[in-house]
């Protein structure tokens, strides 16, 4: 289940490292534009965390020549010195094409979704923040309206003893939860530990990765939001966080190969990380492909992967990021 014993061998493209991303970029997702949005210096119980200082949120241009991240300025009543964030996703408003930020927050541990709206270039204003006992562990979360989303639970209780002792049993009781202003219920059940959701581009389908399962599971959105399940995929890692190619609908997953390095974080063993593309995930036989791979040497723990033109950024849970060239 933690596939403890796993080694990866190395499999590298041209990377570099990203300038100011030093604690962490868990989650990422790139817009039509070319300009990523990248959540930054998680604090996850059980995990390391190198960084003391609240968590951030950076934007970066990738149609720059040499893109460089820059933090963005948060305006409105949240409290920056708790902030701690966690997946993200956007939603475009096609009334005026207005751009809203969703982010799963974890302040003093807790639960919430906080919505911002990018007002200017480098600057979004808090608009809301959300709670409710259904969303009682959010790790991911994909935005389907301005205060509309389904999210996913990675915590049956909120002891996280107990909460590892169960995904070891392997027992399913974990789920992801659609939130309206108008109502909130669980849409799918039965997942070990529920980590990323997205969405395909023609918003027919929603995919969700029950991480200790190794596995990408495939529902069909029906009216209403309800969610039907259509098949699993094998991935064969602990892939966390999915991003969806808009232009071919590929997934891209950011995956731990090896769950209790990651945990451990052994300077002389460090996690590894790995980034697997899911391509024509609706065929028969959906085709899974390793695009990178390395032993922790260059970067520790991925968690998120994105494609963009010839790029591929590639996030982590607590260490650095990088930006790749694609052959």
């Amino acid at each position: 289940m933690t596939l403890a014993t796993r080694e990866i061998s190395v499999k590298h493209l041209n990377c570099h490292l990203l300038k100011n991303i030093e604690s962490g970029a868990e989650d990422l997702t790139i817009l039509r534009d070319g300009l990523a949005i990248i959540s930054t210096g998680l604090k996850y119980p059980g995990l390391p965390s190198f960084s003391d200082d609240p968590g951030k949120i950076y934007i970066l241009d990738l149609l720059d020549p040499t893109p460089r991240p820059v933090e963005l300025q948060i305006k409105g009543g949240l409290d920056l010195g708790s902030f701690n964030p966690h997946g993200i996703s956007v939603y475009i408003d096609d009334a005026d094409d207005s751009i809203y930020l969703f982010v799963v927050n974890h302040p003093k541990h807790e639960s919430k979704v906080e919505i911002f709206q990018l007002v200017e270039e480098n600057t979004i204003v808090h608009q809301k923040t959300i709670t409710h006992e259904l969303l009682h562990s959010v790790n991911d979360i994909v935005a389907v309206g301005v205060e509309s989303f389904y999210a996913t639970n990675d915590h049956s209780f909120p002891n996280e003893v107990l909460h590892l002792l169960l995904v070891l049993v392997g027992l399913p009781w974990c789920n992801v939860v659609y939130y309206s202003p108008e109502e909130v219920r669980v849409v799918a059940n039965g997942f070990v530990s529920a980590n990323g959701i997205n969405m395909s581009p023609d918003k027919r389908y929603v995919y969700v990765s029950d991480i200790p399962d190794h596995e990408i599971e495939v529902f069909e959105r029906l009216e209403g939001e309800h969610l039907v399940h259509v098949k699993s995929v094998a991935v064969g890692s602990l892939c966390d966080n999915i991003e969806v190619d808009r232009e071919t609908g590929d997934l891209w997953l950011g995956c731990h190969p090896n769950g209790m390095k990651l945990m451990k974080n052994d300077s002389e063993d460090p996690p590894g990380s790995e980034v697997i593309r899911i391509q024509n995930i609706h065929a028969e036989q959906p085709v899974v492909t390793q695009v990178y791979a390395d032993n922790g040497s260059v970067i520790m723990g991925s968690s998120v992967a994105a494609r963009y033109g010839r790029k591929l950024l590639i996030g982590t849970v607590y260490h650095r990021a990088l930006c790749c060239d694609l052959k």
